[in-house]
């Protein structure tokens, strides 16, 4: 069994609030940590999670007291799930979690990491205690919360979100600037940091209003004990103008910048770069022009997220007024992951660190920016949404698929789907078909794939006597619509077949 296949999903547990401090785990008899087991199902590591459950499977015969100590009493099928992870996952296992993290070591412009994995710049990182309990969970580093000399005030409220089925976030709004505290209190931050956590990696996010001043905080935060040091010239949110994304937005701006903070300190510099442009290459090629060790990619899109109709304001409404504000969460990735792909073919950022985001809920999304060039990925809304605890599931899935593939360290993947992505479509070949196949042991007859395929495609399926698909192959131009619409994941691909010519 390949660790990115899942054979239980979100959708299984959707009702989970997966909680703090469970009932469910408080209340299990015997060591099964259910609690911890959903939470790796939630992230896409149940064979982590099947492989940790006791030998003796004694949830078969539990009266279940986790449902019912449950805030959502029988809303969680608990106990169908602990057995389904004894009886249909743990057998599917063919290797055994690693028995340590070795193979998730790694550099970050040549600075020794433990894994991969960073808080990005933003409220998760933005005191002493919060980056101290991070590490303590298992985290890399940081990336702080942008040191600025501005003196910022925020709005309240000002995130808005837009939710999933289950509540879960999908995307995240946010109107946030930079750090409110001054210059001097965190840089006595940074000084704490690495005198108690000196294997953790401080990654100091800045922000100037001219050269002296971005030179002039690059070197504060080298003396102070960061490790490097990001340009933030992306943040979407500032009240005034002429900074954050409208720097990203000029390469000239953009080249100056890092020039004055690259010659202002000796560690690594990297530019964070906005994705409010149509191609990030000229303000890449700008920063390497002006010394930058790396590229941190993305920040959050500008965005507007909901506007109610009754008041006809945006969302988060501040006193009957709002604001285009910065977009994240998981919705971001594809978009994210477009922006890695364009830096990680450029031919002249070989060589250069790209610390990736953009959306990364599991390891399974920080794999696939691995996989585009990314070699350390920082997360940021999906710590607000579940908190520093999502480390573990990162970690465990990503050293597991790593052992399974017979990978020895992390380094080995990156960039590894590179070579297969176009960045047009004109040399994908279209003399096949592939066409649909469905299982009707999985079917349930909604007629689902016949609805998007007669409204949304050929009008090649139709449903027969016993609500069951049936295909035409005359018609199916193989666009695998049906594949994608299915609620039960009960068409899969089948048959290829050379297309005829006209």
């Amino acid at each position: 069994m390949i660790q990115a296949e899942s054979m239980i999903t979100r959708q299984d547990m959707i009702r989970c609030a997966l909680c703090r401090e469970a009932p469910c785990e408080a209340s299990c008899p015997w060591d099964v940590k259910p609690a911890q087991q959903l939470r790796s199902i939630w992230f896409k590591n149940e064979q982590t999670a099947a492989q940790r459950v006791p030998e003796t499977n004694r949830c078969i015969t539990c009266e279940a007291p986790c449902e019912s100590a449950c805030v959502r009493p029988g809303e969680v099928p608990v106990r169908d799930l602990m057995n389904r992870l004894y009886y249909q996952v743990r057998p599917e296992c063919e290797t055994p979690p690693p028995e340590n993290e070795d193979r998730l070591r790694c550099t970050f412009c040549g600075i020794p990491m433990e894994n991969p994995f960073l808080l990005a710049s933003s409220v998760v990182a933005s005191t002493y205690d919060m980056c101290a309990r991070a590490f303590e969970a298992g985290w890399a580093g940081a990336c702080f919360k942008t040191v600025c000399s501005l003196d910022i005030h925020e709005a309240s409220p000002r995130y808005s979100a837009l939710s999933g089925d289950g509540g879960s976030l999908i995307g995240f709004k946010n109107i946030e600037q930079l750090s409110d505290h001054s210059v001097a209190e965190n840089m006595k931050i940074f000084r704490e940091l690495k005198k108690n956590y000196p294997g953790k990696f401080i990654l100091a996010s800045i922000m100037g209003q001219n050269e002296q001043e971005w030179g002039e905080l690059a070197r504060l935060c080298q003396e102070n004990g960061a490790d490097a040091v990001e340009l933030n010239f992306s943040c979407p949110n500032m009240a005034e103008g002429g900074l954050g994304s409208d720097i990203g937005q000029v390469p000239e701006l953009v080249e100056r910048f890092t020039a004055a903070a690259k010659g202002a300190c000796t560690i690594p510099v990297l530019a964070k770069l906005t994705p409010n442009v149509a191609e990030m290459s000229p303000a890449a090629e700008a920063a390497l022009r002006g010394g930058a060790d790396g590229i941190a990619a993305i920040n959050t899109i500008k965005s507007v997220v909901g506007i109610n109709l009754h008041t006809y304001v945006s969302a988060p409404s501040i006193h009957g007024y709002s604001a285009i504000g910065g977009y994240s969460g998981n919705a971001v990735k594809p978009i994210a992951l477009r922006f890695i792909s364009e830096l990680g073919h450029h031919p002249e950022m070989k060589g250069m660190h790209l610390s990736a985001m953009g959306g990364v809920e599991t390891w399974q999304d920080a794999l696939e920016f691995m996989l585009l060039g990314g070699e350390s990925i920082q997360v940021a809304t999906a710590v607000m949404q579940y908190g520093y605890r999502i480390i573990d599931d990162l970690k465990a899935g990503l050293n597991l698929y790593l052992a399974e593939k017979g990978f020895r360290s992390v380094k080995e993947v990156i960039g590894l789907g590179l070579d297969t992505l176009h960045s047009q479509t004109e040399g994908l070949e279209r003399d096949s078909i592939l066409f649909p196949q469905f299982n009707p042991e999985k079917c349930v007859g909604c007629g689902r794939c016949a609805i998007s395929c007669a409204d949304g495609g050929h009008q090649a399926i139709t449903m027969n006597e016993n609500r069951k698909p049936v295909l035409n192959g005359k018609r199916c131009v193989g666009c695998h619509l049906c594949l994608l619409v299915c609620p039960q994941r009960a068409i899969a691909p089948g048959t290829k077949r050379i297309r005829r010519s006209v």
